[in-house]
């Protein structure tokens, strides 16, 4: 009931920017939680990033002062503002939306920085 779609991924230089979308569709509540994940080959899935209803946020130590993750519930949109990209940050990333004791995942889209 609940389908997301991520874009903006591709390939960038070390500390290149980019900037990752996500829409949901569906029944999206005004309470929902959004956020990105991240994995790496042959390591598990991480948080990146993730904003509530009240816009509060938290960010993994590893992205705090380069990511800012932001929204637009009226669009149900969650975006990602990633800046100085280093080559540890390649992966394929994941939009993710939490409700109803759910989560949801998009099909991920890969972000590959090279040096």
């Amino acid at each position: 009931q609940v389908q997301l779609v991520e874009s903006g991924g591709g390939l960038v230089q070390a500390g290149g920017s980019l900037r990752l979308s996500c829409v949901a569709s569906g029944s999206i509540f005004r309470f929902a939680r959004m956020g990105w994940h991240r994995q790496a080959p042959g390591k598990q899935r991480e948080l990146v990033a993730l904003i509530r209803s009240d816009t509060s946020t938290n960010y993994a130590d590893s992205v705090k002062g380069r990511f800012t993750i932001s929204r637009d519930s009226a669009k149900n949109m969650v975006y990602l503002q990633m800046n100085s990209l280093k080559p540890e940050d390649t992966a394929v990333y994941y939009c993710n939306l939490y409700q109803l004791s759910r989560d949801y995942w998009g099909q991920g889209t890969q972000v590959t920085v090279s040096s």
